[in-house]
């Protein structure tokens, strides 16, 4: 990302559980859209899984973050070689907006907005109701990794191993977010 781009490289919390993290990605809004909606798509920058494009559509997002890069890395202790969400659209206006409820609860929503900028799309995340701290960290590491994962996806970039890269970031957000 352009450090002329005018959008911060971490993400910021808006508000004590909502975080929002920006990237300027190449392309235009449909492709980025492809690789937010279509599982395969999906599954090589976050996670696979079907979703109907429809409120109220129930859907699943399967992790395997080991698949994310081509350099195997060691897996933080905790995690496993899979993760599996069950979840649920919220709202969605293709190719614009789309927003999900995160986990079956529904306790906390993801939503992503594109907007087009010249060749570039302005991609904004915003995680709401992140229930404590621990998950913010989590969530703002994953979130931010997976960013830059996209972006070298959509540069036909290597993105180089994930979960050193996340670890790194946990350390950051732990610094950056407020106890």
């Amino acid at each position: 990302m352009s450090p002329d781009s005018g959008v911060a490289a971490h993400g910021v919390l808006i508000e004590p559980t909502t975080l929002r993290i920006q990237r300027v990605l190449p392309g235009t809004v449909e492709r980025v859209w492809a690789y937010l909606t279509d599982g395969e798509l999906r599954r090589k920058w976050l996670a696979a899984g079907d979703m109907v494009l429809q409120a109220g559509a129930p859907f699943e997002l399967v992790w395997r973050n080991d698949e994310l890069s081509a350099q195997p890395s060691q897996r933080p202790q905790g995690f496993s070689d899979e993760h599996r969400m069950k979840s649920r659209i919220v709202a969605v206006d293709p190719p614009r907006h789309l927003v999900f409820a995160w986990g079956e609860q529904g306790t906390g929503e993801v939503a992503f907005d594109l907007e087009q900028q010249g060749d570039k799309v302005l991609l904004t995340i915003v995680h709401r109701r992140v229930p404590d701290r621990d998950a913010l960290l989590k969530v703002s590491a994953g979130w931010h990794t997976h960013l830059d994962t996209l972006e070298a996806v959509l540069s036909g970039e290597y993105a180089g191993p994930f979960w050193p890269r996340w670890l790194q970031l946990r350390d950051e957000y732990d610094a950056r977010h407020p106890r």
